[in-house]
């Protein structure tokens, strides 16, 4: 072994390893890391029809119903990254949820003034959006996820 590979292989060991989170996950963080998971696997489910649509269907235009259908697929990786690390109570996560429930109001609203069975949609999407947002801010979510006043040694 190379003096460069026993440094490395030093410092490997010297890091400081990733402290997991004491205790079982919290109901309530395991309902929000859910909830957000099924938003982004919705939203990974409209891009991808609007894909297919654009690729089989007979859209005005297939270039932008393509485009759209990717923009709608790249956008789902955020709540699906977010809800991930809520599950595996990772600090970080809890910013990238919060903006996903913040953004997914305003587009609730809109699919509510749509009308028709947009309207269930727009009612499911904007409880699912308050229920997590609840359920994020609520101190047994931010403790179980280390944000928060901490004890005094």
């Amino acid at each position: 072994m190379s003096s460069q590979q026993k440094q490395s292989a030093s410092r490997a060991a010297d890091a400081p390893a990733v402290q997991e989170p004491a205790g079982p996950r919290p109901a309530r963080l395991t309902a929000a890391a859910a909830l957000t998971a099924v938003e982004g696997l919705a939203l990974a489910a409209l891009g991808a029809y609007m894909l297919i649509m654009g690729l089989a269907g007979a859209p005005d235009s297939a270039q932008q119903a393509e485009m759209g259908g990717l923009t709608v697929v790249a956008l789902a990786v955020l709540p699906l990254v977010a809800a991930r690390g809520l599950w595996l109570r990772r600090r970080w996560s809890r910013g990238p949820a919060l903006i996903t429930q913040i953004v997914a109001l305003p587009v609730a609203w809109t699919l509510v003034n749509g009308g028709g069975a947009l309207i269930a949609a727009g009612i499911a999407l904007a409880v699912a959006a308050l229920v997590v947002l609840v359920l994020l801010v609520n101190p047994t979510a931010t403790e179980a996820l280390g944000i928060g006043p901490r004890e005094a040694p």
